[in-house]
């Protein structure tokens, strides 16, 4: 499990195509490798992955057909930057909600306002998430725990990023049309479905 809050941005230094998956090798650099073990989570754009192997502060990633046609991953190169979390310990602080790094699919920017300082994404999704979207609701974005901002039914929601975000992540250098990673929250998910299920038995 992840807080959902990034803790940087490190580099894809190799990307190598193999027989039934990808190899994704990431320099996690000195901080975010300390202790690094073999079958460790990290989150990488959102997406939970497991270290099969290390040199280093790098370590790679083995990325299945399955998660890169659902996610992001594919379109990165060598010299991508991805946002990266350690998965947290117990004992930690939970600064976001908890992110399980498992990414329903993509959505696409489809608005952005940078006037008066200010840094709003409006996101595109498909219309039968928003069911489990609510504005002050929490949702995970290439990993990042945020809050939403207004919604509208027919697919979209809002965000409203601080500097602080900007700086640790890369909406900084997304523009219209880029693809992000798509977390729901999974408490609200249960929620949702659980009171659809007991409506449609009264029914």
């Amino acid at each position: 499990m992840y807080s959902g809050i990034t803790r940087g941005t490190r580099k894809v230094v190799d990307k190598r195509s193999r027989e039934g998956h990808v190899d994704l090798v990431v320099d996690l650099e000195k901080d975010l490798s300390a202790n690094l073990e073999l079958g460790a989570s990290v989150a990488c754009d959102g997406v939970c992955l497991s270290v099969a192997g290390i040199d280093g502060t790098r370590a790679l990633f083995q990325v299945v057909p399955e998660t890169l046609e659902r996610t992001t991953l594919g379109e990165l190169e060598a010299g991508s930057l991805v946002s990266v979390e350690r998965s947290y310990r117990i004992g930690d602080e939970m600064g976001g909600h908890e992110v399980a790094g498992h990414v329903i699919g993509t959505g696409r920017i489809s608005a952005l306002n940078r006037d008066a300082g200010r840094h709003d994404l409006t996101i595109d999704v498909p219309r039968d998430w928003m069911k489990y979207i609510f504005p002050k609701g929490f949702i995970a974005v290439d990993g990042s725990s945020l809050t939403v901002g207004k919604t509208e039914p027919a697919g979209s929601f809002e965000l409203h990023l601080i500097p602080e975000t900007l700086r640790l992540t890369k909406f900084a250098s997304k523009g219209v049309g880029a693809r992000v990673n798509i977390e729901l929250d999974a408490r609200t998910v249960a929620i949702v479905d659980t009171v659809e299920r007991v409506l449609e038995q009264r029914r």
